[in-house]
């Protein structure tokens, strides 16, 4: 174990620090915070990878969120169609009497 719990304390023992990308894709994942969030998908399992250039890996990193963005739209397009119908519903009844 690298870390040890100290009360409500996490004290690390052991940490790696790497230019982002040598890390592999398969470890990451993008996030839909802000403009995008690159996270670890697993800390047990992380691989690193040797790359030709910081420019291939941000390629890379375009292509991933070319590829994420049009997801998230589809989602956030789905739920508005799902409020609106949901909205036409509600608007379609009548409030109970109140007593």
């Amino acid at each position: 174990m690298h870390y040890r719990i100290d009360g409500n304390r996490l004290v690390a023992r052991q940490s790696t620090f790497v230019p982002i990308e040598f890390l592999s894709w398969p470890c990451l994942r993008i996030g839909a915070l802000g403009k995008g969030q690159i996270q670890i998908r697993d800390a047990n399992r992380i691989e690193f990878v040797t790359r030709e250039s910081r420019r291939q890996w941000m390629l890379e990193l375009c292509d991933t969120l070319l590829a994420f963005y049009p997801k998230g739209l589809r989602k956030i397009r789905e739920r508005i169609d799902r409020f609106s119908r949901m909205r036409e519903q509600w608007l379609r009844r009548t409030d109970a009497a109140k007593s």
